[in-house]
């Protein structure tokens, strides 16, 4: 038996933490994609203020199953 999938990119902003913002995004892609089954970090990024981290985000790729 043989399975397609399909990959698609979001980018997720966290005030927290990267782990944050990639649990986000996940759930999120879950809500509205059936058979989510993974998701790679494509990118991180950071911005800034005063010299201090103000928000933590990532460009993921989600990986989801098609359906038969």
């Amino acid at each position: 038996m043989s399975s397609v999938a399909r990959v698609t990119t979001i980018t997720v902003r966290s005030e927290v933490s990267f782990d944050d913002a990639v649990a986000a995004g996940v759930a999120r892609a879950a809500e509205t994609l059936r058979n989510v089954s993974g998701a790679w970090v494509k990118e991180q990024k950071v911005e800034a203020a005063d010299g201090r981290i103000t928000a933590w985000s990532v460009t993921l790729e989600v990986t989801f199953v098609l359906d038969d």
